[in-house]
């Protein structure tokens, strides 16, 4: 069964997580540098804002660009699975009924006929396989012993 793009969970949630964590590290580099050069230009920073601040702009830009490179892979997928081509449904003609009814009657008539015809043709045969019967390996084999 194939399913669609726009009912896979897998999809929706890979594009979900990627815009989460663009705006988590967008807002994080943000933030940080916001209050670093706020301090750097009041010339009331500390080693905590100054040195502290670098590592976190870098893990912003890190969520940032996974962000990016998510929401560029679902763009991808769904390029993708636009360009496979779809089965044609298939067209299913009405079923007519009264067919069906007659049909199921020349069936039963038929095959009543052949069951006669079998039981004779078995009675026959098994008449053949008693003929030089001893019990022997060549009967159980239904080989001819004559």
């Amino acid at each position: 069964m194939k399913k669609s793009l726009t009912r896979s969970i897998s999809y929706w949630l890979l594009l979900v997580l990627s815009l989460a964590s663009a705006a988590v590290g967008g807002w994080i580099i943000s933030d940080n540098t916001a209050v670093m050069t706020a301090r750097l230009l009041d010339g009331t920073a500390t080693g905590v804002e100054v040195y502290v601040g670098q590592p976190w702009i870098v893990v912003g830009a890190v969520l940032l660009g996974a962000g990016v490179i998510g929401v560029l892979l679902t763009l991808a997928l769904a390029a993708a699975k636009s360009l496979v081509p779809v089965a044609a449904p298939v067209v299913v003609e009405p079923i007519d009924w009264s067919k069906d009814t007659e049909d199921a009657a020349e069936t039963q008539t038929t095959s009543a006929s052949d069951a006669t015809e079998s039981t004779a043709d078995e009675a026959v045969e098994e008449e053949e396989d008693q003929n030089g019967s001893s019990g022997s390996t060549a009967t159980a084999t239904n080989i001819s012993v004559r």
